[in-house]
């Protein structure tokens, strides 16, 4: 699995928590599918990112 700016925190094992969530880039206002405890923008690189309601 890529880790683009840290280690993985993401336990593959629980099934709910692998789906991953929709999140909006505050910085660039890319959307994208994010998983972990600290999702970080593929476009532009920043952490500032809020979780958009599903």
């Amino acid at each position: 699995m890529c880790s683009a700016g840290g280690p993985v925190d993401v336990d593959l094992n629980d099934p709910l928590k692998g789906r991953g969530k929709m999140y909006k880039c505050n910085d660039c206002g890319a959307t994208f599918t994010g998983l972990g405890k600290h999702p970080m923008c593929p476009t532009c690189q920043s952490d500032d990112v809020t979780e958009m309601e599903s």
